[in-house]
């Protein structure tokens, strides 16, 4: 399932990071502290990938 903004991917992205130990937990913020808890690799890698070209910087 892809993100449907930019910021949903932003998030994603930073918590594939940290579940792979790229980035320290205590680095997150916001809903990637939260993803990187409930989502698996797997899952975060199809939300982050993905052109962002044309979606909105936050859905609403």
């Amino acid at each position: 399932m892809p993100a449907k903004s930019k910021a949903q991917q932003k998030a994603a992205g930073a918590a594939l990071s940290a579940k792979r130990g790229e980035t320290p937990r205590s680095k997150l913020k916001g809903a990637s502290k939260q993803m990187v808890d409930s989502m698996t690799e797997k899952q975060l890698e199809d939300f982050a990938h993905g052109s962002t070209k044309g979606k909105p910087e936050h859905v609403g």
